[in-house]
Formats: C-alpha cells, structure tokens, sequence
C-alpha cells in the first residue's frame, strides 16, 4: 500500500503519526465546512444532553457546545488518538464534555439519555450500520435527534474512490439511510442535499 493509501486509510481509525495529522486536517477546511452546513438544519434550542460519536479531533463537540448553552457533550471515538486529540482540543471545555473511546457497536451509554446524538463523517466506517443506528435510538430521549452528515451522497465519484481505497468504507445514499434508520425505529427522517457539494445532512427523528 502506498503512502498516499495508508495516509487516506487513517480516516477509519487515526494512529500514529500519520493519524495525528489526518486528526489536524478534520479540524478545519472543507470540513468544518460541511460540520457547519449540517448544524445548520438542528434545533435553534431544546437540547442538553449530546451524543458526539465519532469525535475525531474534537471540533464539532466545541461547536456544538457553543450552539447550545448550558449543554453537556458525551463524546465517543473508536480511535486511541483520536480521543487524545479531542481532549486536547476542548480543554477549555473540560467541565461540559466527556470523551471516551468506545465502539458504536457496542455503545455503552445511557439508555434514554440524550436530546442528541451526532455523526459527522463516520457512518461510512460502521459495519451492520441499522444494527448501529439502532443502538444510537435507544440512547435517545423521545422525540430526540439523530443528526448524520456525510460529504458524500453516495453517487458521486469522489466518493465512490475513496470507498474504493479506503478499508471498511461504504458510502451510502440517502435513500439507503433513511432505510436503514427507519428499520431502527426513527419514525421521522429528513435529508438535506448541499446546493453545490454533494454533501448531505439526514435528520432522524425518535
């Protein structure tokens, strides 16, 4: 495998060195970017308890905290590094986040517990992906949130390559999420396609 290949397969699960440096890029750019386009379609209000799963380097768990006073952000990465770099990131945050390692297959959160639950750029990693979502539906509160935002909408090429050369990655549409999150019990779904980018927010609903 090539540099370049292994560089790009530290999406899945940063380590090393050259996990820490993909860990940098999630912070900024095009992707606080798309994290903010996603935001964009949440509740002005109403939530306390947040669900970050799939942290990465910890950004959107800061944004998220800003969007919403006086809410608390339990955040989960299956990646070592990543946990590392989230915790660094939000140490001015220190008394209104929690960050843990975990694998959403096995979520060990509290059932009925979050207003919230968020997936930037992660769902693409999560093998029996509606058994998953299924965990994620039964952390949440009635009428909680399950916000999914991914760059790709399933059918375009950038994203068909890199499903291509990155291990474990499947890029879904929004016909197939919203499939497999009503299979898990969201009983509301709502996609929302970028005008320019063919970048997408789905929006479910307990």
């Amino acid at each position: 495998m090539g540099l370049l290949n292994k560089f790009f397969n530290q999406t899945r699960k940063p380590e090393g060195f050259l996990g820490r440096v993909m860990l940098s890029g999630m912070n900024g750019g095009g992707h606080a970017k798309l994290a903010n386009f996603g935001m964009g379609i949440l509740p002005k209000e109403g939530i306390k308890q947040i669900a970050e799963l799939g942290c990465g380097g910890g950004r959107n768990i800061d944004s998220l905290l800003n969007k919403y006073d006086g809410s608390f952000v339990t955040a989960v990465d299956y990646s070592e590094e990543s946990v590392k770099k989230a915790e660094k990131f939000n140490k001015k945050n220190a008394l209104r986040c929690e960050i843990k390692q975990g694998d959403v297959r096995t979520l060990d959160l509290p059932k009925s517990q979050f207003n919230l639950a968020t997936a930037f750029e992660t769902v693409y990693f999560w093998p029996e992906i509606e058994s998953c979502f299924r965990n994620v539906f039964e952390i949440l509160k009635e009428e909680g949130h399950f916000l999914i935002v991914n760059e790709s909408d399933g059918k375009d090429e950038t994203g068909k390559k890199f499903e291509s050369i990155i291990d474990g990655m499947k890029v879904y549409t929004a016909e197939e999420l919203t499939d497999a999150l009503k299979k898990a019990g969201f009983k509301d779904v709502k996609v929302t396609h970028h005008e320019k980018n063919p970048w997408i927010a789905v929006l479910a609903t307990k």
